[in-house]
């Protein structure tokens, strides 16, 4: 008898610890086949999710089973979800459910205009760039300007974290409030004393962008130049503003990587070797440091700056203009010797 109620104690434990290591398994245990990113669209079935998750999970009928048993065909929320080695279906659906999903990373660089960066930006959100472009484009309008180009000021070169869901509305809330903090009271008194509007701040910075190559150590002196050359009734002459131009006309399709004197009469209002004064946009999107070298421009008295081919990406500069020619001629030589045209 006792030997009869073991027997049937052993199975009970046996079936218990079998039904027990299903049941774990099924809810708990690893089901990531390899790490990845679900995508799962704000218009997604359930059909749909499964199909995404497929690639991802080793068993899609217990992953479907928990779902369903927890409601995932009725109730999910859209977005980009990580799947990590070692996660169970459990932490999966509750994760899809709650909306927990990854962030993406966007680095913001210095695109000649809002449709250039638009293009890239959506290739890691859920809307494509024309339905961007059109929120956009509405965005600026209510804030009293003609489209989207002219929102190109608020935003900084830097690398930026949203979700593969964000909206077009909640992209630029974040760029809005960045811009309204970067205008402290003091920059506000620096643009005051400049002389200049806001609008002339973001294109002689984004020109001293373009020419410093980001550089901050020479951001300063470039914009005394510049400010020299404005405040004489001098032409800027800077070639990123003629390369700009064609750019413009190209729809960046055309890289120009020499500026030659036929480019130089490239009729537009941005070209600063045609027309006097500062452009009446900026040429790409600026950093931090590029408006704040324009609020604190060093004194000095250059007027000529020239690509130093001994210091690559860096300048000389001088008040001189037969200087000047001597430094313009080597640098020209250079480009020749390296047959760059």
């Amino acid at each position: 008898m006792k030997k009869t109620v073991l027997v049937i104690a052993l199975i009970i434990f046996g079936a218990a610890g079998f039904f027990g290591l299903r049941f774990y398994n099924k809810y708990y245990g690893n089901n990531v086949e390899k790490d990845g990113y679900v995508l799962i669209p704000h218009k997604a079935d359930f059909k749909q999710i499964l199909d995404s998750v497929t690639p991802y999970v080793k068993d899609k009928e217990a992953f479907e089973a928990v779902a369903r048993d927890k409601d995932l065909d009725k109730y999910f929320k859209p977005g980009r979800y990580h799947f990590r080695s070692g996660e169970g279906n459990t932490k999966l659906v509750n994760m899809i459910k709650a909306g927990n999903q990854a962030e993406n990373s966007f680095r913001i660089g210095d695109f000649g205009d809002m449709y250039q960066m638009i293009g890239k930006v959506t290739k890691k959100t859920e809307l494509d760039s024309l339905h961007f472009v059109n929120d956009l484009n509405q965005v600026a309008v209510e804030k009293g300007y003609k489209n989207a180009e002219d929102l190109k000021k608020y935003f900084f070169i830097d690398t930026y974290n949203f979700f593969w869901t964000v909206s077009p509305r909640e992209f630029f809330k974040k760029f809005d409030e960045q811009y309204n903090e970067f205008w402290t009271s003091e920059r506000k008194n620096q643009e005051q004393k400049s002389g200049l509007t806001r609008d002339q701040i973001y294109s002689l910075a984004s020109i001293v962008y373009k020419e410093s190559g980001g550089k901050k150590d020479e951001m300063k002196t470039i914009a005394g130049l510049y400010l020299n050359r404005y405040r004489k009734g001098m032409k800027l002459q800077s070639d990123p503003t003629v390369i700009y131009a064609i750019n413009k006309q190209t729809n960046f399709k055309e890289p120009i990587k020499r500026v030659l004197y036929k480019h130089l009469s490239t009729p537009s209002p941005y070209n600063t070797y045609a027309n006097a004064g500062i452009p009446p946009g900026p040429i790409c999107v600026v950093d931090k440091n590029s408006v704040d070298a324009v609020l604190n421009a060093e004194h000095n008295n250059y007027i000529f700056m020239c690509a130093d081919p001994a210091r690559f990406g860096y300048h000389k500069f001088t008040a001189s203009a037969e200087e000047h020619a001597i430094n313009a001629k080597a640098y020209q030589d250079w480009l020749n010797s390296k047959n760059i045209k």
